[in-house]
């Protein structure tokens, strides 16, 4: 017998506001601001714009996995065990952190075009994963499989970025459980049903147009993360294009039974960790051996 589909309502809406970070950022964060924390398994959510000579130089990681995904532009970026490459427009960089990393991500510049935008997502890693060897796993824009509820030539389109939807799957891995996926309508009032694990925790961030949830009648407008309910027996989320040309991502991950100590960029479960994670980068060792010896390239330029 099938499983009858119960939608998820929205809970909470916070708008994204647009602030300067560093130097020529502008960050519009939700997740990880006052009004939003304690999201688990979610640390962070920005919508970045970065304009030139701006980027994000040398910086240590661990305990966290970060996900990029560039909506213009490219982005390149280079670490401390020797890894590097480019994330296109429309491409994913899934990095897990583990028990440490120094990498830098440099926006690239070109004459003519937009200023790099994309998502940054910080997602806790599970106590036990904590201190796992760094690793990476990179979808250009067109190794990322994409689902067409109404066919491929259907007013709407999901790319899947990790997990499942209407029979597509990622090839992402996430330790611990992630979905996420980039939805797309063409026209207005178009309805999609999309499957979540029961009890995740699971937000929308919409960038273009609005959205109706579950039974409310009235959009969420752009630049809202809209945090879902997570009740038993609740199978997923009906969402409903507010406007032509929609945008927005639909985020689910397992929640995580665990406390949350952060210190900048590195996200322990106790004090204690997070003292030992700062002895260990300032003495160089246990994953940070190069953290006063390491210098990227693209960091210079």
């Amino acid at each position: 017998m099938a499983v009858a589909s119960v939608s998820r309502s929205i809970v909470k809406k916070v708008l994204a506001v647009e602030t300067p970070e560093g130097a020529g950022a502008l960050v519009r964060r939700s997740i990880g601001s006052m009004t939003l924390r304690n999201l688990s398994p979610f640390l962070m959510l920005d919508h970045f714009q970065i304009s030139k000579g701006a980027g994000f130089p040398d910086h240590p990681h661990r305990g966290q996995a970060t996900v990029t995904y560039m909506l213009e532009g490219t982005s390149r970026h280079e670490d401390s065990a020797g890894h590097k490459g480019t994330i296109e427009t429309g491409g994913v960089q899934w990095m897990c952190a583990g028990k440490g990393i120094i990498h830098a991500e440099m926006p690239v510049h070109e004459e003519g075009l937009p200023d790099p935008r994309g998502m940054q997502l910080w997602i806790d890693l599970p106590k036990e994963y904590k201190m796992v060897d760094p690793m990476y796993q990179e979808l250009g824009p067109k190794e990322i499989p994409s689902a067409y509820p109404e066919g491929p030539e259907g007013p709407v389109k999901i790319k899947v970025i990790s997990g499942k939807s209407h029979g597509v799957e990622s090839p992402v891995r996430h330790l611990g459980g992630c979905w996420y996926f980039h939805l797309s309508f063409s026209k207005k009032g178009i309805t999609v049903f999309q499957d979540i694990p029961e009890e995740w925790t699971a937000f929308i961030y919409i960038w273009e147009g609005s959205v109706i949830v579950g039974n409310d009648t009235i959009p969420a407008e752009s630049f809202h993360t809209l945090v879902l309910s997570a009740n038993k027996g609740e199978t997923g989320v009906n969402m409903v294009s507010g406007d032509d040309d929609t945008q927005f991502i639909l985020v689910a991950g397992e929640p995580l039974d665990q406390t949350v100590f952060q210190y900048g960029p590195f996200v322990m479960t106790t004090r204690e960790e997070i003292q030992k994670t700062l002895m260990d980068y300032q003495m160089g060792r246990n994953g940070f051996e190069k953290a006063h010896t390491w210098q990227s390239e693209i960091g210079k330029q």
